[in-house]
């Protein structure tokens, strides 16, 4: 699964994927990035 990165700007794989639900129930998944280690999210993948 891949994620913008806004520290490198472009779209890179997610390390560690983790599943979440936001408050209002919409899927999304949060992670890193794979090569700089900053957070990443995505919203609307299950």
């Amino acid at each position: 699964m891949q994620a913008y990165c806004f520290k490198c700007r472009r779209k890179t794989e997610i390390r560690n994927a983790e599943q979440v639900t936001l408050r209002n129930g919409r899927p999304a998944v949060r992670g890193a990035c794979s090569s700089c280690g900053t957070k990443v999210f995505r919203i609307g993948k299950g």
